[in-house]
């Protein structure tokens, strides 16, 4: 087989990076294209300040970065370094920013970056121009530094072109050329580049180039200042102008600043102006007096607050001024993430965008993994292509929320913090009853997805009452959250309550090849009498496991697929036979759901129909289309909480009738409407996974505690022959129970095992059953149930213990009653 043909378009710091991991990897028949000269291209790698910072609350974000770092340090270039490891300072001038460096302290240790928390004084130790007096501590990480991105653009490029790429300058790409749905080259201003594979790397100029084929790349060019000052008396002689610099790269996120030398004089980069999205249309006219498309000119005015709060952190900073600035182009994201992937409708063309020099060299690796390999070897879901649900694909949607994501590149984001504006657009047809129950909704997927219910306040004074142990929470782990939550949870166990599922994602696959499509998918047996349910995984090539399902079997040919998002819906898609034998549909939006659970759910259903839903007549794991009252329904004998009772299925205009249905049938079973702290509480007490928190594509189903799902002996399947290769796994999920009842993770804590970091926390939540916390935590295989480990949340450490699984309930009997 002929090697394929690879152009990129772009060859800024992403695409020479992906020109040198693609030829590493034996595909050297690459062309890299770009409109500008090499290698200061005028793209936003030519002016990049070039400031890695490796911790993020992401774990894909910090092992991209920390790749590109421990890759840019080991290039080589005549004119000097590609990475200088000055180590990262952030400092803290705010209580609340201090404690969100403990945070972020703790998420360093859980990705495996080496930092620590510093007093004033060690941190003006480290960094001679600050005034300690105005800190109250910094977090210092020890291999974040500088890259010099233009150099190390070369270097890799070099070594590419040595493997036999080429990189041609001055060739605008004018059009994407494709046969059918798939891609066949580009045509550029000097002519027709065949091509197998074309890989959009144009950094703010991507989006445009994606309109060419029909795609939309969410992301906004956005103008950012950055200064320099004239030279600094403090500064003359430290550094040499070849180090060009020697002090950590700053951060002082309280005043949206980072700084960072330039030999004798400070570089300053400001996020605290307002949005500033840029015209790509007009954008080479408006910088046609500009040194490079990519520089804006500066606005003074935009940067005076700035001044005045760099002059008070670095006293030095009063005796000079700003002597170079503009205004320089980077891209933006609604949720402040890259943009991977390849186009659906049209294959060949993959997106590597919306990527900063931090993450450069990461994002190349993933990426040439997975177009060479089919998948690749780092968890990418949070940058995938298509993440996003139809609303935020949007032209209002991608501008507000990329403007917010700028707004708030140094901000506190809280984990559940959502947006204000757009607020509203996905509400399931029981919006208005649980508005009138008090309802405090989060959002997920562009749904308002209810929380706790302010109506159900006066159950938790009942528990109090009766003696129940509330747990209290202060400051973070108390934004929110309310305990009503805690009595929700209660009251499921004891009684019934109803929970909005309708936000859960839904397919329907159909057709007399859809049950042939779904074996191949999915890892476990689905050829099953019409009626069953089924809970299996979808696999990618390295046996990871890329989403768990819950398949109902409605019909010989029907299936309704219970999934986790628009990431399922590519993916499926991307596997139908071209022969039309199986169509795919999202009914999601065109349906609601409601979990009826709690040991009275069979007393509150079981009058409304006909049909015979005893426990010997309605098994668990089955599917019945039947009517409750006069409203046909799909009811499943599910319970992601661990209780008695079913999933509610119904079309939409059915949606608020069904409510008021079960709501009315309730009464007298003292049901209550329960959200989802309770839910998230209820399903951990039961060892019920979430993906994309608990696992991701980075572990398999052995590793996850999930391999139950698994039927190897069945037909050949999508990940079947990594399992069979696949050795014991390293680390597993395990549960753990912490001591103390008080105790509040909220997740990517460090766990330590012996006296040393061993793995993190993925989700936890309090459960009311046993009256202590439980969590998840990623550790070392050879960590048993019974063993103690130790888990730090903001510097103070809590022993847990390893429990079996499930927790509560064991035997499942409160299932199958």
């Amino acid at each position: 087989m002929a090697q394929p043909k690879v152009v990129i378009i772009g060859a800024g710091i992403v695409g020479t990076s992906l020109a040198d991991e693609i030829t590493q990897r034996g595909w050297t028949d690459v062309v890299v294209v770009d409109r500008g000269p090499l290698f200061a291209t005028g793209g936003s790698t030519s002016h990049a300040p070039g400031l890695v910072f490796q911790t993020n609350p992401s774990k894909t974000m910090s092992e991209f970065a920390r790749y590109t770092a421990e890759k840019f340090l080991a290039l080589e270039h005549p004119d000097g370094w590609c990475f200088n490891p000055v180590g990262g300072l952030e400092v803290a001038t705010t209580p609340e920013r201090w404690t969100d460096l403990h945070r972020k302290a703790g998420w360093a240790r859980s990705w495996g970056i080496e930092g620590r928390l510093l007093d004033p004084g060690e941190c003006a130790r480290l960094h001679p121009l600050l005034d300690a007096d105005r800190i109250l501590g910094g977090f210092h990480t020890l291999t974040d530094g500088l890259a010099k991105a233009l150099r190390a653009a070369e270097a890799q490029a070099k070594r590419a072109i040595s493997r036999g790429a080429e990189f041609r300058p001055h060739q605008d790409v004018v059009e994407i050329l494709h046969s059918g749905s798939r891609v066949t080259g580009v045509r550029t201003t000097d002519g027709v580049i065949d091509a197998d594979i074309v890989v959009c790397a144009a950094g703010f100029w991507g989006a445009q180039l994606g309109k060419q084929v029909g795609l939309t790349i969410p992301l906004v060019p956005m103008a950012h200042q950055y200064a320099r000052t004239g030279q600094i008396a403090e500064l003359v002689g430290r550094n040499s102008e070849l180090a060009e610099a020697g002090l950590p790269i700053l951060r002082h996120q309280d005043q949206d600043l980072y700084f960072r030398e330039h030999g004798d004089r400070i570089g300053i980069g400001y996020y605290g102006h307002k949005p500033m999205p840029v015209d790509m249309s007009t954008l080479l006219i408006d910088s046609a007096n500009e040194q490079m498309p990519s520089m804006l000119p500066f606005t003074d005015e935009d940067f005076a607050p700035a001044w005045l709060e760099s002059a008070k952190l670095l006293p030095a900073l009063g005796d000079s001024k700003i002597e170079e600035a503009f205004n320089g182009i980077f891209s933006f994201t609604p949720d402040g993430m890259s943009i991977m992937g390849e186009h659906r409708d049209l294959s060949g063309f993959w997106v590597s965008e919306a990527v900063w020099v931090t993450h450069s060299a990461g994002v190349a690796k993933a990426m040439a993994e997975w177009i060479t390999e089919g998948a690749p070897h780092t968890d990418v879901h949070e940058c995938d292509l298509y993440r996003f649900e139809k609303p935020a694909l949007s032209d209002e949607f991608i501008l507000k929320t990329s403007s917010q994501a700028f707004v708030e590149v140094y901000d506190i984001i809280h984990p559940h913090q959502y947006r204000n504006d757009l607020r509203g657009l996905r509400t399931s047809p029981f919006y208005r009853r649980e508005q009138e129950l008090g309802a405090f909704f989060f959002e997920g997927g562009c749904w308002e997805r209810p929380a706790y219910y302010e109506a159900n306040a006066p159950l938790l004074q009942q528990l109090v009452d009766r003696g129940v142990e509330i747990p209290h929470r202060e400051g973070w782990s108390a934004r929110f959250y309310s305990p009503i939550a805690i009595a929700e949870a209660i009251w499921t166990r004891e009684h019934v309550a109803m929970f909005d599922m309708t936000p859960l994602t839904r397919y329907e696959v159909a057709g007399p090849g859809a049950l042939a499509l779904l074996q191949r998918l999915t890892t476990n047996n689905l050829d099953k009498s019409v009626g069953s349910v089924t809970y299996t995984l979808m696999l990618d090539e390295n046996g990871g496991v890329r989403s768990d399902l819950t398949v109902a079997r409605l019909e010989p040919a029907l299936f309704q697929v219970g999934a986790n998002g628009p990431l399922d819906f590519d993916w499926i898609s991307r596997q139908l036979p071209d022969d039309g034998s199986v169509t795919l549909r999202d009914i999601t939006g065109s349906t609601c759901c409601i979990g009826v659970w709690g040991p009275a759910a069979r007393d509150v259903v079981q009058p409304l129909t006909a049909a015979d839903i005893s426990h010997d007549k309605f098994k668990y794991f089955r599917a019945l289309q039947t009517y409750l009252g006069p409203i046909p329904v799909t009811m499943m004998r599910v319970s992601y909480v661990g209780e008695l009772g079913w999933e509610i299925y119904t079309t939409a205009e059915y949606g608020a009738a069904l409510w008021d249905l079960l709501w009315a049938a309730g009464q007298e079973h003292n049901v209550v409407a329960a959200g989802r702290i309770a839910f998230n509480s209820l399903r951990i007490e039961k060892g019920y996974r979430s993906w994309g928190t608990d696992m991701t594509t980075e572990h398999t189903p052995a590793a996850a505690g999930i391999d139950f799902a698994v039927r190897m002996a069945k037909g050949d399947f999508i990940g079947k022959a990594a399992l069979e290769s696949a050795g014991a796994p390293e680390k597993v999920l395990r549960s753990i129970v912490f001591d103390d009842p008080a105790t509040v993770v909220l997740g990517k804590e460090p766990v330590s095992v012996h006296g040393g970091t061993a793995g993190y926390v993925t989700s936890a939540g309090y459960s009311p059953t046993i009256g202590a916390t439980i969590a998840y935590a990623w550790l070392p295989a050879a960590v048993e149930p019974g063993d103690d480990v130790f888990v730090d949340f903001l510097g103070t450490s809590h022993r847990a213990v390893v429990h079996t699984e499930p927790v509560v309930d064991p035997e499942m009997a409160r299932i199958r009653r």
